[in-house]
């Protein structure tokens, strides 16, 4: 089982569980998107092989690893000024309205926000909302407010919806690292022979292997 909290319709997640699979036909893979904590709790119980998080896996309990950088995108209403920007950057964004998701990403997304605006000299006004991220990019069209998102949910389509880089995409510092963790009690009794396990290695291998591309 692979456990995931952030969407997957595009970038290196979704090409590099996509790409695992087709090398590795005869295993049977599943996979949950699930907050950060169910997560955790999954590893901890079993349930989940390998979890792979939006930002730092900053948990003494868990080996980790991180893999890759995935650009911070903004999406906007097609009849913003800002709409036909190549880039778009974090001063352009004063006064804007955010809508995040109260779920995960949303709160990671929120922090990159905080530090950035309030270092142009304005706080943001960010509205979290007890809604997944493809409600809210649903009606953003019209011209509720903007969004930021990460590039594993460029995949997809949304009315009256346009996505675009922000000025923190090549920024590693603020970008989303997946990280890869394991209980650290669990490994001695794995042994390498169980399937869970054997699905957890051969897909850690998979990861970094992308990750270096």
């Amino acid at each position: 089982m692979i456990g995931h909290n952030s969407a997957i319709s595009a970038g290196h997640l979704r090409a590099t569980i996509l790409g695992w699979r087709a090398a590795h036909p005869d295993v049977e893979v599943d996979g949950v998107e699930a907050d950060r904590g169910a997560l955790l709790a999954g590893l901890d119980t079993g349930e989940i092989d390998i979890a792979i998080l939006v930002g730092e896996a900053n948990h003494a309990d868990f080996r980790h690893a991180s893999f890759w950088n995935e650009r911070v995108m903004i999406a906007l209403p097609d009849s913003h000024v800002l709409a036909g920007r190549e880039t778009v950057h974090w001063t352009d964004l004063r006064g804007e309205r955010f809508l995040l998701p109260g779920a995960d990403p949303g709160p990671e997304i929120r922090d990159i926000l905080l530090g950035r605006l309030m270092m142009a000299g304005e706080p943001p006004d960010i509205r979290m909302h007890q809604a997944s991220r493809e409600a809210i990019l649903s009606v953003l069209g019209g011209g509720l407010g903007v969004s930021i998102i990460c590039e594993g949910g460029t995949g997809a389509r949304y009315p009256d919806v346009v996505i675009g880089p922000s000025s923190a995409s090549r920024d590693r510092r603020s970008s989303a690292i997946p990280a890869i963790g394991e209980r650290t009690t669990a490994i001695p009794h794995c042994g390498g022979s169980s399937p869970s396990c054997a699905t957890a290695m051969h897909c850690r291998s998979t990861f970094r292997e992308r990750a270096r591309q």
